[in-house]
């Protein structure tokens, strides 16, 4: 009896080696994201998604969870096994949440393998056609000459585009005052009846009331010209020197990945970024295609990481 349960013993061991053994991946992958179905990261998830399954022929499981800002799906990541098999879409918003929220079920240093960077959105500077300014310096100065007299909309308390308000005020040195909404439908309603005067959102948002008439675009956030919007400055080139803030969002497994795992993903989703018909789809969602190395977005997160936080202590800003 002891012979043939050391016969059984030795099979399953050379089972378990052989499974381990396989090319990877030897099965469905699953993402996991922490957003509603039909959300802009879910369909980044899903084109790319869709290339891995062309060049792999294994399914790409989108398993959306969410609620808690991203907590609950990054909660479910951190507790899977690090084979490659459960990966995690992880947004600007999980970056942002230790410095909003007393404590998260996460450690972005020790809990993530990085694996690469789908896309960054910028933001768009928009305002009522009704407003006396046309450009971002005519705003800064009507806002220096009448001090509390604009309003800006987000898309609600500690949301990136409030955010994106509180640094215009620090760089320009004004004082718009706040008013956050639930989403983006309702806020971009007010802006165009005049409730409130300027707000910050996405261009994917915004961009149809601009050409509309309905609202005017004065800037994006990010550094540089966006390519999503070529014509429009940028804050930073508009006056308001260092100016550079986006949303943003990429692919992550649980600590401890194998290396090799690691690098044949992030070759897979840089190269899927690159194919025309997928960078076309991402600029439709307001989204410019990401890329890099695995460490070089690790490195990135921890600096997204910090230049909120940073934001965050020196606004105050807190969650509904």
């Amino acid at each position: 009896m002891n012979l043939i349960r050391a016969f059984a013993a030795a099979a399953l061991a050379a089972c378990a080696f052989a499974a381990s053994a396989q090319p990877y991946p030897s099965k469905p992958i699953k993402i996991i994201i922490g957003f509603p179905p039909g959300s802009g990261g879910e369909t980044q998830v899903r084109l790319v998604g869709q290339k891995l399954t062309e060049a792999w022929g294994q399914p790409i499981i989108v398993d959306a969870r969410p609620g808690a800002s991203g907590n609950i799906a990054a909660e479910l990541l951190v507790k899977s096994p690090a084979d490659g098999y459960t990966l995690l879409y992880f947004p600007a918003a999980l970056a942002i949440n230790p410095s909003l929220f007393p404590k998260v079920p996460y450690d972005l240093a020790r809990d993530f393998t990085p694996i690469a960077l789908l896309g960054t959105f910028p933001l768009v500077l928009v305002e009522n056609p009704g407003v006396p300014a046309k450009n971002v310096a005519e705003l800064v100065a009507l806002a220096k000459a009448k001090p509390g007299s604009i309003n800006f909309a987000s898309i609600g308390n500690a949301s990136p585009p409030h955010l994106a308000g509180e640094l215009f005020n620090q760089i320009a040195g004004v004082k718009m005052v706040h008013v956050p909404y639930k989403g983006s439908a309702p806020a971009q309603t007010d802006l165009i009846g005049g409730q409130v005067q300027v707000m910050f959102d996405t261009a994917v948002s915004a961009m149809p009331h601009v050409k509309a008439g309905r609202t005017r675009a004065l800037a994006v956030t990010t550094r540089n010209r966006s390519r999503l919007l070529p014509d429009l400055p940028s804050l930073d080139e508009s006056g308001l020197k260092g100016y550079d803030l986006y949303g943003w969002g990429g692919i992550v497994g649980p600590a401890g990945m194998p290396a090799e795992i690691t690098a044949k993903l992030n070759t897979e989703i840089v190269k899927a970024l690159r194919q025309p018909d997928v960078a076309e789809k991402l600029m439709t969602l307001g989204s410019e295609p990401g890329g890099m190395g695995a460490p070089e977005f690790g490195r990135f997160i921890q600096d997204e990481a910090a230049k909120w936080k940073k934001l965050v202590v020196s606004t105050g800003a807190k969650l509904d």
